[in-house]
């Protein structure tokens, strides 16, 4: 099991920044990569960025080279830098970890989940 709990979510101004942290404990020599995602009300879950234990990193189109995604070596913690804030990014933003494992030789990963940080951009 994996555990990962968020922090540093919270209410900005439009233009302003946040950085959010996850710390990971448990199993976390399993996991493969670290990611983001996020929720607002009415919509789905949709992926914002995420890094991989080699260190390669995506970001949804819509981040626009306002976010950066950052790890510890140890995939202990990951990190988003949040800048130039959008009304539009209001969400909760949700930590993830995926681990993967093979049935019967069939690649699989179990993805974990943290509770959770509301951002709220809003003048």
């Amino acid at each position: 099991q994996v555990q990962l709990v968020e922090s540093g979510g919270g209410l900005v101004q439009p233009g302003g920044s946040l950085r959010l942290s996850c710390a990971a404990s448990g199993r976390i020599f399993s996991i493969t990569a670290m990611g983001w995602y996020r929720q607002a009300p009415g919509k789905q879950r949709e992926l914002v960025a995420v890094i991989r234990r080699g260190g390669s990193a995506d970001y949804a189109d819509f981040v626009e080279d306002r976010f950066t995604i950052s790890r510890d070596n140890n995939m202990n913690a990951v990190y988003l830098q949040m800048n130039s804030l959008k009304p539009e990014d209001t969400a909760v933003y949700y930590c993830n970890a995926e681990s993967p494992y093979y049935t019967d030789g069939i690649p699989r990963a179990t993805m974990y989940w943290g509770q959770g940080t509301q951002v709220t951009v809003s003048s």
